[in-house]
């Protein structure tokens, strides 16, 4: 797939040059519904997904209209990939990591512990060959994927108590599902599953004794500053996390091919569009937050060194065992090497060098 509709610069003008053609063309009214895997109340999120909807109608002259649904509107959130590829939905808002029961090669289109940030993720998809192993994955969910956004590095989530080093971490029950879960099972913690709603009272009650979610943005408006005092960093399990927008494969086909352009330019608009939202949005978040009495803290370097070693060791085991994690893992694998050595001479460096400058906000 050579021709990437990624560049959010291109997209205005391609989007009346579709109108045009849609016009011209006299194409069909269509009328869709996506399934989001998300509540309203993640405006960042779910908004992707407005926009998306948005962009379509605009840029169709209003002949294609996509209606949004929240999670459990439809179906529930984690649902969202088998009622689209059984048409009970034409398309679907989710990340992949959400479907590792049916396979953990789903966790590579979203995020991997330890793998890689935004920008290389959207580099991986739309230049690494990404997007062709993942379409083949969905593929056989019976349907296609697109890059719908991405919140960037996550925080490491909120404790009741300090993490001092990785024996802290022995027999803590800790909110956070998927890979991430099983890489803190091995270090000790004891990985629970429960869904945001109830993730405040959880905490409140020491059901829990800490749980991700986010970032800043996310978290401050969910309260769990006021119960959980210590924020960590970073969120190591997500360097990013990108979500995708996914269609049934029989209505893919049946839409008139400017609606598919119209569709794929509408989600690189999206795309782009998620990761500038949180990064503007972040910053103030977490300055309120501190100012309210929250705790930063980095995560000591034993616990990052021995999450690491364990990510490792589970993903060598599941190559070993899954054919299909393993041709994921020999595409990603050298390709995260090759993305952190080039950070380390041009990004990384110029952005630890401004990090640590006495900037004046004035």
């Amino acid at each position: 797939m050579k021709r990437r509709s990624f560049l959010a610069g291109g997209a205005a003008a391609a989007g009346a040059g579709l109108a045009t053609a849609a016009r011209a063309q006299g194409e069909p009214a269509i009328r869709w519904r996506m399934a989001s895997s998300f509540p309203k109340s993640l405006d960042n999120i779910f908004g992707a997904a407005e926009h998306l909807a948005a962009r379509v109608k605009a840029i169709t002259n209003g002949q294609f209209e996509i209606r949004v649904f929240a999670a459990g509107e439809i179906v529930p959130g984690f649902e969202v990939l088998p009622a689209c590829g059984q048409g009970t939905v034409q398309c679907g808002q989710t990340q992949g990591f959400y479907y590792i029961g049916k396979n953990k090669a789903f966790a590579f289109d979203s995020a991997l512990p330890f793998g890689l940030n935004a920008r290389m993720q959207n580099a991986w998809l739309y230049f690494g060959g990404g997007l062709e192993l993942t379409r083949e994955l969905y593929k056989e969910h019976n349907t296609i994927n697109f890059p719908a956004g991405n919140s960037g590095a996550q925080m490491g989530g909120w404790w009741r108590q300090e993490v001092g080093s990785v024996a802290d971490l022995r027999g803590r029950k800790v909110r956070i599902p998927g890979i991430a879960g099983e890489i803190m099972a091995r270090l000790g913690a004891v990985p629970q599953s429960i869904p945001g709603s109830d993730i405040y009272p959880a905490l409140e009650r020491g059901t829990i004794d800490a749980a991700e979610w986010v970032g800043p943005y996310d978290d401050e408006k969910l309260g769990f500053h006021r119960v959980a005092p210590h924020y960590y960093f970073p969120g190591w399990w997500e360097g990013s996390s990108c979500l995708s927008f996914i269609v049934n494969l029989k209505e893919w086909a049946g839409l008139p091919p400017a609606y598919r352009e119209a569709f794929e330019t509408a989600a690189a608009e999206a795309n782009v569009r998620m990761v500038a939202a949180y990064d503007a949005k972040n910053p103030p978040a977490l300055a309120r937050l501190v100012q309210e009495g929250v705790k930063l803290h980095p995560y000591p370097k034993d616990v990052m060194t021995a999450a690491l070693k364990a990510a490792n060791e589970l993903y060598e085991e599941e190559a070993a065992t899954n054919p299909v994690f393993r041709r994921f893992y020999q595409s990603w694998k050298p390709f995260r090497y090759a993305q952190y050595q080039w950070y380390r001479v041009a990004e990384a460096s110029f952005s630890n060098f401004m990090a640590g400058q006495h900037l004046s906000p004035k």
